[in-house]
């Protein structure tokens, strides 16, 4: 007999949760080294090439209900192209479809796929993420010309990383799930000799339907732990990509779809919902107010994710804000590793990763550091020349930027050089294998504190500024001011006096934002690796996608009258073995009252 998909996974499950309960970071996807791992990576890199190739210029089919048409939105940030689609259109044409139909058949999904269980949830997730796994190769390219991103950083970012950080979301929901006894029985004796006993079920109801709308830069990283937690507490999921990054959402949608299908389910579970370009923000918000969308998952703007949580009020919000990531500079015990740190961060994909410094506050007066004091203007002039030294190799500067992939951030960069003083300039730079390009280097400008109407908003693209304050005190207050308003990602404060660290610490606390103390490597390019802050959500990640159900009914029964002085003894409620696949009765008997538990 075949083994269950949660038997089949079971072992991983297990360890993931281990390690969650643990506080330790268990990475089952990322990427192996080592020649015989290199020489595979190869053979899977041309393999990839192939399969993302015979997608260009050909329908992407998926079979969903309510189809209207085709469209195709996307462009290579590379130049790569088809015949009779200009230089850059990849011309891959996705199914656009009836939002309605798409909600509708999601709602008719729903109880069949709550029916399944949590364990045949929990083994099918874990089931379709090793199968992307094998995909990785083909994911990476399917980013990288889609966001720009150069291609060791699409591989991770797509690939064994951002399945990580589902399968830590898997686990998660998992465990919060697992936590629920599915069975009741309490029994206490009364004094007149009869025994009092209550029994019942509990059961875990999903939210409704769930609604993933999609980033452009990092659509896997940022997509995949809303998307697996919503399946595993037993959600269907529609996922609207940007219009510029479809296909890496796509190909998952379909690999979904396939091991749903598979272990006979409906598909419709899971979905890809496409709006051309002018049309991204109306579809977007049409399914985030739909009654029957329940769960909101974006990562993106301040500004949509203020609107999500003003107008899509039926629903759950996870809504991860780009905002201002911020950087608090009072001394360094190693400038020069500070000025690597901050280059790097700058340039790692053009500026597009999601904790991407974009305002550094540094005294007027100076820093502390392991070289001297050191002005505000030597700080500006150092970075700037940290950031050439670092693309100074054109290999390098490749492998490091990647493209600008969209016309807000070319806007933004012309923009912003308007504004204070430029200390470094955005310069075009040449790709050495694709001369259609377009790559620049980061723009940095000097502003004063009194400038906050220019950096105490978001900028698209590889856009930062270097902000005078009158002290430390006065860039913590600029901190948790701007950040307290506006969100962020992540934040970065170096000192030397624990106490600037201290106030640091309490500053991030209060507006929500992840800190890092005296990190002189990257800013950090790569954070959490398999995550443990899933989507910066925070721990009401899981437990707002499902609700308990208890179903339970009174019983009385003749019992011997307890012993004098002896109190009566409650009957022991047995847990919900974690890692046991149980048969489970949810189906309340004849007399029994049903509550509802918010968790």
């Amino acid at each position: 007999m075949r083994p269950s998909p949660y038997e089949r996974h079971r072992e991983l499950l297990q360890e993931v949760v281990r390690a969650l309960a643990a506080g330790e970071c268990r990475r089952p996807f990322t990427e192996a080294t080592g020649q015989d791992a290199a020489d595979a990576g190869m053979r899977s890199t041309r393999t990839a090439g192939k399969v993302f190739g015979s997608l260009l210029g050909r329908p992407f089919d998926l079979d969903q209900p309510g189809e209207l048409g085709r469209v195709a939105t996307e462009s290579s940030p590379y130049g790569i192209g088809t015949q009779g689609m200009g230089t850059q259109g990849m011309g891959i044409g996705y199914p656009r479809c009836d939002p309605a139909a798409l909600v509708a058949a999601a709602g008719r999904a729903t109880a069949g796929w709550r029916a399944a269980g949590l364990y045949q949830r929990a083994g099918l997730a874990v089931e379709i993420l090793r199968r992307l796994n094998t995909r990785s190769h083909e994911l990476a390219l399917a980013v990288q010309h889609t966001t720009g991103q150069p291609p060791e950083a699409a591989f991770r970012a797509a690939g064994p990383r951002a399945q990580d950080r589902a399968l830590e979301a898997v686990a998660h929901a998992f465990a919060e799930s697992a936590r629920v006894p599915a069975d009741l029985r309490w029994e206490s004796a009364s004094p007149r000799g009869l025994s009092s006993a209550m029994r019942g079920t509990c059961t875990l109801v999903p939210r409704g339907v769930s609604l993933l709308i999609g980033c452009p830069d990092y659509p896997l990283w940022n997509g995949c732990p809303g998307l697996f937690a919503s399946l595993v507490t037993g959600n269907p999921v529609i996922v609207a990509p940007h219009p510029r990054s479809v296909l890496p959402l796509a190909i998952t949608v379909r690999v979904a779809r396939q091991v749903l299908a598979e272990a006979g389910h409906t598909p419709d579970i899971v979905s890809l919902a496409v709006a051309e370009p002018g049309e991204r923000l109306r579809l977007h918000q049409r399914l985030a107010t739909d009654p029957a969308v329940r769960i909101v998952d974006f990562t993106g703007s301040a500004r949509f994710a203020d609107w999500l949580e003003q107008h899509a009020r039926q629903a759950t919000v996870f809504a991860e804000r780009t905002g201002l990531n911020t950087v608090v500079v009072d001394s360094t015990e190693d400038y020069r590793g500070l000025m690597r740190g901050l280059a790097h961060s700058l340039c790692l994909c053009s500026g597009t990763v999601r904790t991407t410094p974009q305002n550094i506050l540094v005294p007027t007066t100076g820093i502390a550091t392991d070289e001297g004091r050191k002005s505000l203007r030597d700080f500006g002039a150092d970075l700037g020349e940290a950031v050439d030294r670092l693309l100074g190799h054109p290999a390098r500067v490749a492998r490091l930027l990647g493209a600008i992939a969209s016309e807000e951030a070319r806007a933004g960069l012309a923009q912003a050089a308007r504004y204070g003083a430029v200390l470094h300039p955005s310069r075009p730079l040449s790709h050495p294998d694709r001369p259609g390009a377009d790559l620049r280097s980061p723009l940095l400008v000097r502003l004063g504190a009194r400038d906050g109407r220019i950096y105490a908003r978001e900028w698209p693209g590889p856009v930062s500024f270097l902000v005078g304050t009158d002290s430390t005190s006065h860039s913590l207050a600029l901190f948790r001011g701007t950040v307290g308003r506006r969100g962020a990602l992540y934040a970065a404060v170096h000192s030397t006096d624990p106490l600037v660290l201290a106030v640091a610490e309490t500053a991030a606390l209060d507006a929500g934002v992840h800190l890092v103390q005296n990190l002189a490597g990257d800013f950090p390019a790569d954070p959490s690796s398999a995550g443990a802050d899933l989507p910066a959500t925070g721990a009401h990640f899981v437990t707002g996608r499902f609700r308990v159900v208890r179903s339970r009914r009174h019983a009385v029964t003749a019992a011997p009258a307890p012993a004098a002085g002896q109190a009566p003894v409650p009957v022991a409620i047995p847990a919900l073995a974690p890692m046991a696949e149980p048969a489970r009765v949810t189906v309340p008997d004849a007399g029994s009252s049903i509550e509802l538990l918010d968790v």
